[in-house]
């Protein structure tokens, strides 16, 4: 019975991957890139990647215990993929770790930042996505931006757990 339940697949984790690749997809519409100026670089899809997550782990918190599952293997998710992302660009297994503590750093200074943006006005919302998505470029899409970041919160907010729990997140659309 023990090793039945050590070896079972668990929901949640299932539930993470599929919220994750759900980030991956809405994080790679080209709008955000072509039209909107975000860098097509490593550092700006890891901003836009870590924004998506942000938003989703917002959603998840303080909701029921399977939330709170759920939030976990996303977020476990998440870390996988830049994993193997920094292995995929050649980054040696000594400094693997070194880089994930930087990564790890990086986005829990965001996940805080945008905890407060989000609650509170546009301005402080479109400072931290100036200063994070477009940072060191021209910001020519940062009022949509933070228009799409809450219209995504708000989509979001008002969609099912259920959904969730299904692995697919509501995203507003982006619109061109």
């Amino acid at each position: 019975m023990v090793l039945r339940r050590l070896f079972q697949s668990r929901p949640a984790l299932r539930t993470g991957a599929a919220l994750y690749e759900a980030v991956t997809r809405q994080a790679r519409d080209q709008v955000f890139y072509r039209d909107w100026g975000v860098p097509d670089t490593v550092e700006g899809r890891f901003e836009l990647y870590s924004l998506h997550v942000i938003l989703l782990l917002g959603r998840l918190s303080g909701q029921d215990a399977q939330a709170a599952e759920v939030r976990q293997a996303l977020f476990d998710a998440y870390l996988r993929s830049l994993d193997d992302a920094l292995r995929d660009m050649g980054v040696g297994d000594l400094s693997v770790g070194k880089k994930m503590r930087k990564l790890g750093e990086a986005f829990y200074g965001r996940a805080k930042s945008y905890e407060q943006a989000l609650s509170g006005d546009d301005d402080a919302l479109g400072a931290l996505i100036e200063r994070t998505v477009y940072a060191d470029v021209d910001p020519l899409g940062l009022s949509r931006m933070v228009d799409y970041v809450r219209r995504s919160q708000a989509v979001l907010a008002t969609q099912p757990l259920a959904s969730l729990y299904g692995g697919q997140p509501a995203w507003a659309e982006v619109l061109t």
